[in-house]
């Protein structure tokens, strides 16, 4: 049976908001955002203060996708949250962030069999539910886009590690200063790669039923949230992507499992990809509606959302938050240009997405810049 939300104002998408520990200036949300610009020992670049804190007007911030250990590794660049130097450097950004008043937390990832042996310890295969390689490519600096490799099923022994290294990854990232951690269980990586039986070959406990694929990620979700609290804590799921090589022959009842689950967790948010991500929204059917049921709690929508969208998402009460990634990649003011309806930014050369430095990083003009080169332009023409 549909629940009935209560309708918002139209200017709700702008407005404070309560979830879980956090108290949200509004409800729009950076989405992670994969940039490959990590330094050695897989810390923060030097830009990152600066990228994250231009931002920070984002009700909530949810810093790139970050391993929580060296396996977890599945592309160049890409930072981790385990060690000493990456917390230090992780505490420069969300100093940074909160310095501009913002809330930050970060995505959590083991990229599972989206890897290659490139990246493991002594060129070993990386881990996956089953040995089914990933139809899909990685990012190798200096080899640019790579196929992935063959994986090795993980043993049922190893899976207690994984579980450990999600919550010592996730109290890491409340050392280096973040206000909370998202789980990332969607796109093909390893917690939905468990998920799924296109991925997931399994017969013991962690394969075969629905029961037994939701485990891994169940288990970990609890786990995290004993150790840093479940207010701080979110999980993003994408029911109907296939990033990743990620496939299930039924996926509704499978994920309304998952969220049946999670639910009684009281976890501070559920992001939910819509569609397949970066590209249709329709493009397999799904009953999001039903999904979003089934959550007591806040819950945030993603992929394609304009201005108008994201406003009516939130004044119909049919989503709590909304979160945007390409449009923040290019405007670090997006706050005010959608309150204002003010032109975007068009990205940058595609070639300053992954890697490099502070062009098409932090280079971004704000919508203060934009107007006073109009003003100027129109004088000197004048």
């Amino acid at each position: 049976m549909s629940r009935t939300y209560q309708p918002r104002s139209a200017n709700a998408l702008f407005e404070r908001v309560e979830v879980g520990a956090f108290q949200l200036s509004n409800r729009i949300v950076m989405a992670p955002l994969t940039r490959n610009r990590a330094g050695p020992g897989f810390v923060p670049s030097v830009f990152a203060a600066d990228y994250y804190s231009q931002r920070a007007s984002a009700g909530l911030i949810i810093a790139e996708a970050t391993q929580i250990s060296a396996q977890a590794q599945g592309y160049s660049g890409t930072p981790g949250c385990y060690s000493d130097a990456q917390v230090e450097g992780w505490r420069k950004v969300t100093n940074a962030v909160h310095a501009e008043g913002g809330t930050i937390v970060v995505q959590l990832w083991h990229t599972g069999r989206v890897s290659h042996t490139s990246f493991q310890k002594d060129g070993q295969a990386p881990v996956g539910p089953s040995a089914i390689r990933a139809n899909t490519k990685t990012f190798i600096a200096g080899q640019g886009f790579v196929d992935c490799s063959t994986p090795r099923a993980l043993a049922l022994d190893e899976i207690p590690g994984i579980i450990a290294d999600f919550r010592h990854a996730s109290m890491r990232a409340l050392d280096a200063g973040f206000d909370g951690v998202e789980l990332h269980g969607a796109h093909g990586y390893l917690l939905d790669a468990f998920l799924r039986n296109g991925t997931n070959h399994r017969t013991d406990a962690y394969g075969g039923s629905i029961e037994n694929r939701a485990r891994l990620l169940l288990e970990v979700t609890e786990a995290c949230a004993k150790a840093i609290g479940a207010d701080r804590l979110g999980v993003r799921l994408s029911p109907v992507s296939t990033a990743g090589d990620s496939h299930d022959s039924d996926p509704q009842p499978l994920f309304d499992h998952v969220v049946d689950r999670l639910s009684p967790l009281r976890l501070a948010y559920m992001h939910v990809v819509e569609g397949e991500t970066g590209g249709r929204r329709d493009s397999l059917p799904f009953d999001y509606a039903a999904l979003r049921d089934r959550f007591e709690g806040i819950w945030m929508v993603n992929n394609g959302y304009d201005r108008q969208m994201a406003i009516n998402a939130v004044a119909s009460g049919q989503a709590d938050l909304v979160s945007f990634g390409r449009l923040f990649l290019a405007n670090s003011d997006l706050v005010r240009r959608l309150k204002e309806n003010a032109a975007l930014n068009p990205l940058m050369d595609p070639a300053t997405l992954y890697g490099g430095g502070a062009h098409g990083y932090t280079d971004y003009p704000t919508l203060e810049q934009v107007q006073k080169s109009a003003k100027l332009a129109a004088s000197t023409a004048a």
